[in-house]
Formats: structure tokens, sequence, C-alpha cells
């Protein structure tokens, strides 16, 4: 009978794992045979290029960038928007940074924090055409851990990642709003990068971890008594009121491609902004999609996108709310920022 048993609930696990694989597979545009693209591959296919669509080059990262942007590379490699866009896949910002400082990409995704490291260091040569991804930090805790609001972290140890970045500063900004002092009244001990701190989550070394997206659901699937505690998005909130967003996920645009191709830089952040709805509003097919461009694998994608954080933001209501973000980094560390805080110019306006 126990063997039975055991024969049993094996079948189960295998039927349900064959549910999650077909589900991820198959797809209305098949997904692409052979191992994901490497650190770097293009998208676009030759056939969908037209002499008369002007091309627009853009690198994305995977993560929450590259999701937000599938549904755009399916159109465009089916030939059915009005530019000719050829996406670059980039693992890491310093990648973004080189595609933009050598002139090799006209728009990019980058963090926020980035955006403003760009426009100081190339003289004004870049500018922010949109906000793309707002807080995607959560905190994590492992079970026996309670943290139902900031100030029941007062005393305690929490593991980060980011040091020196982004969520450094958006941890201690809430802390001190909260009252708490960053290394007197909550200890911090930061990890090499997201992975590292993700592995000793799981492990049950990291109580309790402040991660970002799409770690967050890794973890989660790997380790179930784990949970989110908080949404550092909600708590910036809180404390922010009106002032500023926490954002950190962006498009860069060069300055010079935006004043020469004008019309082709608007037409592609309207594709784009609808792009970004469709994964918010679309999950399961954005997720195939996300596999087949090899910005995620699709289980993985389909439990993040809603906790990504997809948004559009531009125009006036990014000048608008990202000044203060800015101000919040700079207070904390002016290099963040790249030394200063950008001026007016920097903003891109349709």
């Amino acid at each position: 009978m126990m063997k039975l048993a055991k024969r049993i609930a094996a079948l189960a696990l295998a039927a349900a794992l064959m549910v999650t694989t077909v589900a991820c597979s198959s797809s209305e545009t098949p997904a692409s045979s052979g191992s994901a693209p490497s650190s770097e591959a293009s998208v676009t296919e030759e056939s969908s290029k037209a002499a008369d669509k002007p091309v627009v080059r853009i690198a994305t990262l995977k993560g929450p960038s590259g999701l937000s942007m599938v549904k755009l590379m399916s159109d465009s490699k089916a030939g059915i928007v009005s530019e000719d866009n050829q996406f670059t896949i980039a693992s890491s910002p310093d990648e973004i940074v080189a595609k933009i400082t050598s002139g090799e990409a006209d728009v990019a995704a980058a963090p926020t924090n980035l955006a403003a490291t760009l426009y100081n260091k190339t003289k004004g040569g870049v500018q922010l055409a949109s906000v793309t991804t707002l807080g995607v930090l959560y905190i994590v805790t492992a079970e026996g851990e309670s943290v139902e609001k900031i100030s029941d972290l007062k005393g305690k140890t929490v593991y980060s990642s980011g040091q020196g970045a982004t969520p450094e500063y958006t941890l201690n900004y809430i802390l001190r709003q909260n009252g708490l002092e960053p290394g007197k009244d909550v200890q911090v001990e930061y990890k090499a990068n997201h992975t590292e701190l993700a592995s000793l989550t799981v492990a049950g070394k990291a109580k309790i971890a402040v991660l970002p997206e799409p770690f967050v659901t890794q973890v989660l699937t790997k380790n179930s008594s784990l949970k989110v505690s908080l949404d550092l998005t909600k708590e910036w909130d809180r404390v922010a009121g009106d002032k500023s967003v926490l954002t950190m996920g962006c498009l860069i645009v060069q300055k010079k491609f935006a004043e020469e191709h004008k019309d082709a830089l608007d037409s592609f952040l309207e594709d784009y902004k609808a792009s970004a709805e469709y994964t918010n509003s679309n999950v399961a097919e954005s997720a195939k999609l996300s596999q087949e461009f090899g910005i995620m694998d699709c289980a993985v994608a389909e439990k993040a996108i809603p906790n990504c954080a997809i948004v559009y933001m531009d125009g006036a209501e990014m000048k608008e709310k990202i000044p203060e973000f800015y101000k919040v980094l700079y207070d904390a560390n002016p290099k963040s920022v790249g030394g200063k805080l950008p001026s007016d110019d920097f903003y891109y306006q349709k």
C-alpha cells in the first residue's frame, strides 16, 4: 500500500509538471528552438525590415524591463509596427552603459538612478523618455519572523543587496522616515548581489531579506515557508505622499536621436506603452513571449509579472514625480545620480 501511494504521488507530480511545461511552451508564436539567447541577442528578423521605416535601436534588460517589451518585440518581429525596431537584450546595467556611451543604442532600458548618472556623464546627451517600473523591492521573511510594519524591524537584522545603489538608499530612507536609524536601530547586512542573497534566503540563513522581483518569486517557489511581509513601494508612498514615487526602471534616449527623429521616437513610445499594458493585462501570453525572447523562464515570469510594478509614465507627470525621488538619492549620496541633480532638459517631452 505504501509503495502504491508513493507511485501515485510521483505520477501526480509528473502530471503537474507536464501541465506547467505545456502551458508555458504552447503559444500562438512558437518559441525559438535551441537555447535561450545569450547576454546579447538580436530579436528582430531581417524579413521585417523595410527601407521606409525609421530604425530604432533598443537595448533592454532581462527582468521587469524586458517583460514590459515582449509584445513590442513580437510585433516588431512580425513587422506590424511603424518602426524598424532592433532589440538587444543585456544581462546587466554595465552593458546598457556601454551601448549608450558608444552610440550603439538609441533607446535603452536602465535603472532610474543610472539615467541621471548617464545624463551627467554625457553632459546632457541622454534624456529620460519614460518611467517604466516602479519599486520592485519587497521584504521577505522566514517562518517565525513577524514583520507587519516597518517599526517591527527595530532590533532586527535585515539582509539586503544593492549596497551603494537604489535598494540601499530606498531602505535607509524608509527606515529613517519611520524613526529608525540604519546601523543603530536596525542592522543591515549587505550581500554581493541578488543571487547570493536569494540563495541565503531560501536556505533560511537570511531570515529577513530585501529582494527585488523576479528573485522574490524564485525564493517563494523554492521555499514555501517564506512569505512577502512588506511591499517597499507602498512603504515609500506612505512616507513620501504625493511628492515622489519609488521607481526602479525607465527608458532613456540619446538626445541627438530625440531631436533628429522625434516622430519615430514618439511612435516607439506609444508602441512601448501599449506593450507594457499588454504585459500587465495578458500575463500568461506575455510569460510565453518572455521565454521565447530569452527574457525570463515562462513559469517564473507568469508568477512575477503581477508584482513587477510595470507602468508607463512620461511628460508632465514624470517631470513632477521624479525630481523628488532623485533628491532622496542625492541627499543619501550625490554619486548615486552622477554628482548633481538633472536639469529640466533631462526630461523628454513629446
